[in-house]
């Protein structure tokens, strides 16, 4: 019960919007955008696959999603109950306030009751972000994750792991690295429960290891020899724009490496105990799985 006079707050009021209707008899339908990344391609199937209606919010979906275009954004939102949000490129980049601000309120215009939100680990601009979200009247939780294994299998630092040399700045800085799919069953749980309502929960591997310790995990469960090559940020920033990344991921990297990855995110966090009940994977564990599929195994 609440005081005569006393006013709920937008937070307060989206969590208890959402815990009294989340019980509701017709099936809740979940938006997931980047439903084709890392996250949330995992986080779309473990939906599917628990049997849950699923939009993807993408470009290429046949209900079209765009971040930078916001004409696309009513369509994919109409009949959408909850939201796994994965801004793309990152909460980091210029800009990124304006668009999560804009794109919660038509949110709760079209009816959506709850959000995830993906975040990052010590990045002040995805702060921002996350308080937004706190502030925007859906019920929330926040996951806040470290640096992704899946960057060495999925990412940027794919074609170096196959030419058996990664080459990168900060080598000896130590980073739990995050497993997608912990981090997608944590974002599930989330949004299939609204026990996780109002919760931040920050995800990351079992251990800490140096990229250079990392590569000595993949070599090893590669069989391979893969050397890691330490390097300034001006010969990253050349490498990548080597390899033609686009700009704003090159930004991004150059960003990561020079201001985030400088050991503010060393310790281990307990985001995967808590709302899992159990211990993060290992990167160990994400190393052996990865070989296995061959991902690594350079092509004759």
């Amino acid at each position: 019960m609440f005081a005569s006079g006393t006013t709920m707050s937008p937070e307060a009021a989206g969590r208890c919007t959402y815990l009294m209707t989340n019980t509701a008899s017709h099936q809740q339908l979940f938006l997931v955008t980047g439903g084709t990344g890392k996250t949330g391609s995992r986080v779309a199937a473990l939906l599917e696959a628990a049997g849950h209606p699923v939009r993807l919010g993408s470009r290429t979906a046949p209900i079209p999603f765009d971040w930078t275009d916001r004409e696309t954004w009513g369509p994919a939102l109409a009949g959408v109950d909850s939201i796994y949000l994965s801004y793309q490129p990152d909460l980091a980049v210029p800009g990124a306030p304006d668009v999560i601000r804009a794109f919660t309120a038509a949110a709760r215009a079209a009816g959506v009751r709850s959000v995830v939100l993906v975040s990052g680990r010590g990045e002040p601009e995805a702060r921002e972000c996350e308080l937004i979200v706190e502030d925007s009247g859906l019920a929330w939780t926040v996951v806040r994750c470290s640096f992704f294994a899946e960057n060495f299998s999925e990412g940027a630092f794919l074609g170096d792991v196959l030419a058996g040399a990664v080459a990168l700045p900060n080598g000896d800085v130590p980073e739990p690295f995050a497993h997608a799919d912990d981090i997608a069953e944590v974002a599930v749980a989330a949004l299939t429960d609204p026990r996780h309502a109002g919760q931040i929960y920050e995800i990351s591997g079992a251990r800490a290891l140096t990229f250079a310790e990392a590569v000595g995990e993949i070599a090893t469960a590669t069989g391979r020899e893969i050397a890691f090559i330490p390097i300034s940020r001006p010969d990253f920033v050349a490498a990548l724009t080597e390899y033609q990344l686009p700009t704003d991921m090159i930004s991004l990297l150059d960003y990561l490496f020079g201001t985030i990855l400088d050991g503010r995110n060393s310790a281990t966090a307990d985001g995967v105990q808590r709302a899992l009940g159990r211990a993060p994977r290992d990167f160990s564990e994400y190393a052996k799985e990865v070989a296995a599929t061959g991902v690594w195994t350079p092509q004759a």
